[in-house]
């Protein structure tokens, strides 16, 4: 297996960031990683460069830090409704998905999120209020707050009803021995 280093000068999903020493095989560098402009080979004369990727990477990464604060003080502020059916049990019939949420976002205050950064265990069924986390940077993360309503009110507490007294005890009819 032979194996060379590389210096990345961007992002390469699962192998490192831009200005990154990597190792990797001779063969993915030179036909893929070298040719399509990802990375240089280690020579002397790129280990200086070295310097002006890492400068450039850390102005890369202050900004997308502060992009991703900025637009989590926007989602903060937001506040989504959805009005699910429910039976008369208070009991939904849908929920509310990732999906729903991005939409919503997108359509009442112009945001764009990808769904997938929307952290939610399971589909909101339930009616209330709830905060989901929204995660936008992987040191980041916004609370966006949902209110679920019912379209149909809940129905009134079920009131007991005083057993009313009867005038005299049901008797059984003697059996005939016939």
């Amino acid at each position: 297996m032979p194996v060379t280093e590389i210096i990345l000068k961007e992002s390469v999903p699962g192998l490192g960031a831009e200005a990154d020493i990597v190792k990797v095989r001779k063969g993915y560098a030179r036909n893929f990683l070298i040719p399509t402009g990802k990375a240089y080979e280690v020579t002397p004369q790129n280990l200086k460069r070295l310097n002006q990727l890492k400068s450039k990477r850390a102005e890369r990464e202050a900004r997308e830090f502060n992009d991703a604060e900025e637009f989590a003080r926007e989602i903060n502020k937001a506040k989504l409704e959805f009005i699910l059916e429910t039976g008369e049990t208070g009991k939904a019939f849908g929920s509310v998905t990732a999906k729903d949420i991005e939409d919503k976002l997108r359509s009442d205050f112009g945001i764009t999120v990808d769904r997938h950064k929307i952290e939610l265990e399971r589909p909101i069924k339930e009616s209330g209020e709830k905060q989901v986390s929204i995660k936008l940077h992987h040191q980041v993360s916004a609370k966006l707050r949902i209110e679920i309503k019912s379209s149909t009110p809940p129905p009134p507490p079920p009131q007991e009803v005083e057993p009313q007294e009867t005038k005299g005890k049901a008797r059984r009819k003697p059996k005939s021995a016939t």
